[in-house]
């Protein structure tokens, strides 16, 4: 049992969820043929050769062609894999683009509010969540202690009014991941260690890069830093 949410079981249910067709269900029917299409691209690569400048043109548009076919695979399969919402603690989530798509699974989550932490992924259903939007790219140089105050202010405002909030980036392993252990850390008095322990415990794919640790440990340092004013300012 956790000692910070006592009814936050280790391994929440999965939700049996339908949903109807969309982009990401196109992008996952298609995706089997992607690796035949990759080779078939490669193969047309070598045939050009590499001595005149339309072969060299054409060797960019290979690249470019099997980098889009190797995000559709990677696409199709987060979708397959991971499209229900992780209960991190009673009215938040964590999870994956893909569970930003399930709105059967966020609405059967009682899911009111969206924080997307990603600058390349719109709102899908913007008529049916409010939404928050951080633009920023999962890079260990990112700045993204900026917004963590403005993060949890939403995440805060959410629980106020009764609904839930889902965090998200791509994948749900870095950039919201970030955002949620800030969270804890700030809201629940968690350490990094404790409050990362506790994500990677429900979602195990849960991973900051390098960069947003270090904004992290210096966040823990900023809170630490604030109890120790805090106690000398009550027993001087």
């Amino acid at each position: 049992m956790n000692p910070f949410f006592p009814n936050i079981s280790k391994s929440p249910p999965r939700l049996a969820v339908n949903h109807p067709p969309t982009h990401y269900h196109l992008q996952l029917n298609c995706s089997g043929s992607a690796l035949v299409e990759t080779e078939a691209l490669l193969a047309s690569s070598r045939d050009k050769g590499s001595s005149s400048s339309p072969a060299m043109d054409n060797e960019t548009y290979v690249k470019n062609r099997i980098q889009e076919l190797v995000r559709l695979i990677k696409v199709a399969r987060v979708y397959r894999q991971d499209n229900v919402p992780s209960l991190i603690q009673q009215g938040l989530y964590l999870g994956s683009f893909a569970a930003a798509s399930n709105k059967n699974a966020l609405k059967s989550c009682n899911v009111t509010h969206i924080l997307t932490v990603a600058s390349s992924l719109r709102p899908v259903h913007p008529g049916d969540f409010v939404y928050k939007v951080v633009p920023v790219v999962d890079k260990e140089d990112t700045n993204l202690e900026a917004y963590f105050d403005e993060c949890i202010h939403f995440i805060d405002e959410a629980k106020k009014q009764g609904g839930s909030v889902l965090v998200h980036c791509f994948v749900g392993k870095s950039r919201s991941v970030t955002i949620v252990v800030a969270y804890l850390m700030k809201k629940h008095g968690m350490t990094l260690t404790q409050a990362l322990q506790h994500v990677q415990s429900i979602r195990p794919v849960a991973n900051p890069n390098a960069g947003f640790i270090r904004q992290l440990q210096d966040l823990e340092k900023s809170l630490q830093g604030i109890c120790l004013l805090s106690y000398f300012s009550t027993h001087m």
